[in-house]
């Protein structure tokens, strides 16, 4: 075994974990996950059935990453955010199994703040930053910063997370990461690295 695991966290079997993840308190790994190398899954996390979960992504306490979601490689999840797979759920009339669940992709990089809501069907895209408290209700374009209930794009981040300035030409330079990058009015795209 290669990874970590706190003897009060359960790993079901046919599981697949990465070497280097630790597993913290209280967690549970639900059968068919899929979980890369160098993770950490703070104290509480539940992993769902067949949930695919990227290399060296962070989960913070207290999250469930239900079925029907995949978090890509980097993907930081802050303390008590929230996925949702069902999008009109009913006691009354059970939606249970993969059929039914609304599948939602969190891709590269992406960073979701402190209780925020991920409203299910919806792709998050690669270095998007949605803040603390956020409600995500629809598809989040690459390098977004959103924030708000329901979140709106309110400006426009690097891969290292640092809020992009653009100039007259449209164009803004990260120093931490090295990149820079351009906006065409929509959305933004990568245009170097040094």
């Amino acid at each position: 075994m290669g990874y970590f695991k706190h003897e009060s966290a359960y790993v079901d079997e046919n599981v697949e974990i990465g070497d280097g993840t630790k597993i913290w308190h209280f967690s549970h790994i639900q059968s068919g996950a899929k979980i890369g190398k160098n993770c950490v899954l703070g104290q509480n996390v539940n992993v769902g059935t067949n949930v695919k979960i990227g290399n060296f992504c962070k989960i913070q306490n207290n999250v469930s990453v239900y079925e029907g979601v995949e978090l890509e490689d980097y993907v930081f999840c802050g303390p008590s955010m929230v996925f949702t797979n069902v999008i009109d759920p009913r006691c009354k009339y059970p939606q249970v199994g993969s059929k039914f669940y609304l599948k939602t992709l969190v891709k590269e990089g992406a960073s979701i703040g402190a209780n925020a809501t991920i409203v299910c069907g919806v792709i998050i895209g690669k270095a998007a930053f949605i803040g603390a408290g956020s409600v995500v209700t629809k598809d989040v374009p690459d390098f977004a910063l959103v924030v708000g209930v329901p979140g709106k794009i309110v400006g426009w981040v690097s891969e290292a997370g640092k809020r992009l300035n653009f100039d007259e030409n449209n164009t803004a330079y990260c120093e931490k990461s090295g990149v820079t990058y351009k906006f065409d009015g929509q959305k933004v795209i990568e245009l170097s690295r040094d």
